[in-house]
């Protein structure tokens, strides 16, 4: 008997400790959004509480599958009606479309939040409608509902110098002959547009976004591919209908990858990395302008 105490003594004191440290103790977190584009920002907060008696403890952590990390946590501290409140700020994101799960945060055994779920989404698009160039905002000056007498008294005189300017002045009427808006090729708009990027090259991510911007719009123009909102790998399906030759299109494949790998700052690329995109990029085009062939229009469902 004396033994059995001996040895059951020390794990009841310690599972009596850390109970004790237990007790009290609190923990939750939250998200102020549940939906969230492809790359936008949400804000994660954890929140313990913990009682003066408790061993005061927070979570760590390293990383969240699936989301990325912003900037470094902001971490408070504050004591409320004598617990001591821990206060955890995180910026996340994603570039992983699809319904994932935040899992949950373990304090202690007993005390742990419940896991969150976030959806990530790309923006609603509909293949059906034409593509317009994004315009700048136009200022548009609020109605004045001011009515005055002078203004018709005005608009009169103005009736009255017309009409006697056009009785004194009769000239043969000069018809303005408006030439069409020149029509610019998708192929000579493309290699333009790639010569201009290669001379006057910009930062890495928004050169690799040119880049694919510029081949998206070419296919769009001259094969009728709703290319402008598909992602990388819906385009890379939509593009084998090409027929293009095997090799030149694992090459374009994999540029168009890596570029939105760049883009999204998942990887910087190298002098050589950019050499590459670019070439295989403007060898595609060439092929494609050379075939002469237009599939009939898809964009996918």
């Amino acid at each position: 008997m004396n033994f059995r105490r001996i040895i059951f003594l020390p794990g009841f004191l310690f599972i009596a400790g850390t109970c004790s440290a237990q007790s009290g103790a609190s923990i939750k977190a939250s998200v102020d959004k549940n939906k969230i584009l492809i790359g936008e920002p949400f804000i994660l907060t954890i929140e313990a509480n913990q009682s003066p008696e408790s061993v005061i403890s927070f979570v760590s952590i390293d990383s969240i599958e699936h989301f990325e990390f912003l900037e470094r946590p902001k971490i408070d501290t504050s004591t409320v009606n004598g617990s001591t409140l821990i206060r955890g700020v995180y910026k996340l994101t994603s570039f992983d479309s699809g319904h994932w799960v935040i899992p949950s945060f373990i304090l202690f055994p007993s005390v742990k939040t419940d896991s969150i779920h976030v959806d990530v989404m790309f923006s609603d698009f509909d293949p059906n409608q034409d593509y317009h160039d994004i315009k700048d905002i136009i200022d548009v000056k609020p109605k004045e509902n001011k009515q005055q007498w002078w203004w018709y008294a005005a608009a009169g005189a103005l009736l009255v110098i017309l009409i006697i300017l056009y009785l004194r002045k009769r000239e043969k009427t000069v018809i303005a002959v408006i030439s069409p808006k020149e029509v610019i090729d998708p192929y000579d708009e493309a290699m333009a547009a790639l010569n201009e990027l290669q001379r006057n090259k910009p930062d890495n991510k928004l050169y690799h976004s040119k880049l694919v911007d510029i081949f998206r719009l070419y296919v769009f123009r001259k094969k009728g591919i709703l290319s402008l909102q598909k992602t990388t790998d819906d385009l890379v399906m939509l593009l084998k209908d090409l027929n293009m030759p095997r090799d030149m299109f694992d090459k374009l494949s994999q540029s168009l990858r890596l570029s939105d790998f760049v883009k999204f700052a998942k990887y910087k690329s190298t002098e050589e990395d950019d050499k590459i995109c670019f070439d295989n990029i403007s060898e595609s085009i060439k092929r494609m302008e050379q075939s002469g062939s237009n599939p009939p229009p898809k964009g996918g469902s």
